[in-house]
C-alpha cells in the first residue's frame, strides 16, 4: 500500500526524467482476465483525463473486458477523477454512493478509483478509512499498472491503494482506444511546475516533463494515415513544452513540425500566458492547418490578485499578449478562464476584471467561484468575501461573458465556414461539428458528411452555438 503525501508531491529536483518504453506489460494470465466480463468508466475533468480514460479503456479491452455505458452491467467500475474544483469532488462522492448501493446486490463488482483526486492526501486517507469497499485506488503516475492491480485484487479480495507522490517519468507504449475516428488527443507533456497558489495540479500530476518530439510526430503521422482530421496537443501548460528537454526545441518548433505532417487541423490546450512566445504566434499565423483558436486563461483582471495567485504576469502584460495574438493571427477567437471570489479580491479588484472583459470581449469564458483546495497555499489565505457576494459577482461576470459571446457569434451570420462534422447533434435531425475557431455548429446535413470538413452556411446565431446548412454539394 502506498499513500500520497502532499509535501513529497511538491518536491522538484534536477533528477533527469526517464523515457520508459517497457513499463506496460501484460502477462498471458492478464490477457484473459476479463474475458466474458464488462467494464464501464466515468470520466471527470479536463481533456487530459478524457485521454487518460482512452488509455484505460484500451488496457481493459486488451485484458478481454467489454465496455458498457451502464454500471449495472459492469463487473469493473472505474472512476477517473478530477481535483480542480469542489463540484467535481461532490459528483464523485455522489457516484460512490450509487456504487455502494449497487454492491449490496452485486458484491463481486470491482471498483477502481483513479485520477487526480486519488493523488490528494486527504482523499486517499478517506478512501482507506471510510470506503474500504473501493477495491483499487491508483494515481496519475501508474494507471498503466492496472492489470497488475486487478489480478492482485481478484486474488486477495483486499483494498489496494497504490498512489505515488513523485515527480514522474514519461511512459511510452500505453495503448489507446480513441473515442473518435476523426479527432484525437495527443499528450505532448505531463505535469506542471508553475505552482499557482490555488491549483492542486502540480501536486497531482508531478513535475513538468515533455515527450520527445519524434514520439509525438510519429503518433501524429500514424493518425494522418488512419484518416484523422484533427489533433489536439495536450498538456497542463503546453507553451512550456520542451523546456525540460534541453534540445533547443520548444512549442513553436513542435507546432511547425506537426503542421508539416499535413494533418488538416491542429489545436492545443492549455496555454499559460507566461510562456506564450512571439515565435509561437508567428507559427500559428503562418500555417493554415493550425486553428485560429487560442484558450488563454486570465484568471483575474487585477494585477494584485494575479500576484496573490502566483500567475507571474500583470494585467498589462496579459493585455499586450492578447493584442499581439489578435493582430497577428487572422480571424482568431480567444477564450479564457476567470476565477471570482479569490481570497482578498475586493470589489475594486473584481471591477478591474469586469473592465478588462469589457475591453477584450472574449469569444467565451469558463468562469468559476474560487474553490479551496486542501494543501495549496491559497487554502490558508484569509477570505472575508461571503458566498452570496461571490455568487453575485459570478452572475454579473457571466452576464457580460454571454453578451460578448453572442456579439462574436453574430459576426458569423450568413457566412460560409469550414466545419468538421463529428456526429449527431442533441438537436433532433441535425449533425454537429466545430468551426476552425471552435464555434459549435448544429448542421442540417446528411450523415454521409460525418468525419469530413465541409462548407456550412450559418443561418442562425445563438449565444452558445450556431445553426447552419451544408452548401458544398448533395
Amino acid at each position: 500500500m502506498n499513500l500520497p503525501n502532499i509535501k513529497e508531491a511538491r518536491i522538484r529536483t534536477d533528477k533527469k526524467v526517464e523515457i520508459k518504453r517497457d513499463e506496460y506489460q501484460l502477462s498471458p494470465s492478464m490477457k484473459v482476465l476479463g474475458v466474458g466480463k464488462n467494464y464501464c468508466i466515468y470520466t471527470y475533468g479536463c481533456q487530459m483525463n478524457v485521454h487518460d480514460s482512452e488509455n484505460i479503456s484500451a488496457i481493459m479491452e486488451e485484458m478481454g473486458y467489454s465496455k458498457k455505458e451502464d454500471m449495472d452491467e459492469a463487473d469493473v467500475i472505474i472512476l477517473n477523477t478530477c481535483a480542480i474544483r469542489e463540484n467535481a469532488h461532490n459528483k464523485v462522492h455522489g457516484m460512490l454512493g450509487r456504487i455502494k448501493h449497487l454492491k449490496e446486490t452485486k458484491e463481486d463488482i470491482i471498483t477502481v478509483f483513479c485520477g487526480c483526486m486519488a493523488q490528494e492526501e486527504g482523499i486517499a486517507n478517506e478512501l482507506k478509512e471510510k470506503f474500504p469497499w473501493v477495491d483499487i485506488v491508483m494515481g496519475t503516475h501508474n494507471f498503466h499498472k492496472l492489470p497488475l492491480y486487478l489480478e492482485k485484487t481478484l486474488t486477495t479480495k483486499q483494498q489496494d491503494i497504490e498512489v505515488f507522490s513523485i515527480e514522474g517519468d514519461v511512459i511510452e507504449g500505453i495503448p489507446v482506444k480513441r473515442d473518435s475516428k476523426y479527432k484525437a488527443w495527443i499528450n505532448i507533456m505531463y505535469g506542471c511546475d508553475k505552482f499557482c497558489t490555488y491549483c492542486i495540479v502540480p501536486y497531482t500530476r508531478g513535475k513538468q516533463r515533455s515527450r520527445l518530439p519524434e514520439d509525438i510526430l510519429k503518433e501524429v503521422k500514424d493518425l494522418v494515415k488512419e484518416g484523422y482530421q484533427e489533433v489536439t496537443l495536450l498538456g497542463q501548460n503546453v507553451n512550456a513544452y520542451g523546456k525540460d528537454l534541453n534540445l533547443h526545441y520548444g512549442m513553436a518548433n513542435l507546432l511547425e513540425d506537426v503542421a508539416k505532417t499535413n494533418i488538416p487541423r491542429i489545436r492545443f490546450v492549455t496555454s499559460h500566458p507566461w510562456d506564450f512566445t512571439d515565435d509561437m504566434i508567428d507559427i500559428i499565423a503562418k500555417y493554415d492547418n493550425i486553428m485560429p483558436y487560442i484558450h488563454l486563461p486570465l484568471q483575474s483582471g487585477s494585477t494584485k490578485i494575479l500576484q496573490k495567485m502566483g500567475r507571474k504576469y500583470t494585467k498589462e502584460e496579459y493585455r499586450e499578449l492578447f493584442y499581439k495574438i489578435k493582430n497577428k493571427i487572422k480571424n482568431v477567437s480567444i477564450t479564457t478562464d476567470i476565477i471570482v471570489g479569490f481570497p482578498g479580491e475586493s470589489k475594486e479588484d473584481f471591477q478591474e476584471t469586469l473592465d478588462l472583459v469589457d475591453e477584450l470581449k472574449y469569444d467565451l469564458a469558463y468562469t468559476f467561484i474560487y474553490s479551496k483546495r486542501e494543501g495549496t497555499p491559497a487554502s490558508n489565505f484569509k477570505d472575508e468575501t461571503t458566498e452570496e457576494e461571490k455568487k453575485e459577482r459570478l452572475a454579473e461576470l457571466n452576464k457580460k461573458i454571454n453578451q460578448y459571446a453572442l456579439e462574436n457569434n453574430q459576426k458569423y451570420l450568413n457566412k460560409i465556414v469550414d466545419v468538421l462534422i463529428e456526429g449527431k447533434s442533441e438537436k433532433e435531425g441535425r449533425l454537429m461539428g466545430y468551426t476552425d475557431t471552435m464555434k459549435l455548429v448544429n448542421v442540417k446535413a446528411s450523415e454521409k458528411y460525418i468525419g469530413k470538413i465541409v462548407k456550412v452556411k450559418i443561418t442562425e446565431v445563438k449565444t452558445w452555438s450556431l445553426d447552419g446548412e451544408v452548401v458544398d454539394g448533395k
